[in-house]
């Protein structure tokens, strides 16, 4: 089992899983977001490749339009 802090709330996963993975399981739009895993920020380009891993802290930060 995976454990990971993301926004402040505890996931529990069955298997490592990749931040873009993460981002289509919950909902996110990847072109509107920002992905920080512990403490540094993760490029778009990476977001395929970067596994979340037991222990983990990300932060998913989501860009809303508007004036």
């Amino acid at each position: 089992m995976i454990t990971a802090r993301i926004n402040g709330q505890e996931e529990i996963f069955s298997s490592s899983l990749s931040v873009s993975a993460f981002l289509e399981e919950k909902g996110y739009r990847s072109d509107r977001v920002a992905v920080e895993k512990n403490g540094a920020i993760v490029p778009k380009r990476e977001h395929e490749s970067c596994l979340i891993d037991d222990g983990d802290t990300l932060e998913v930060v989501s860009f809303v339009g508007g004036g």
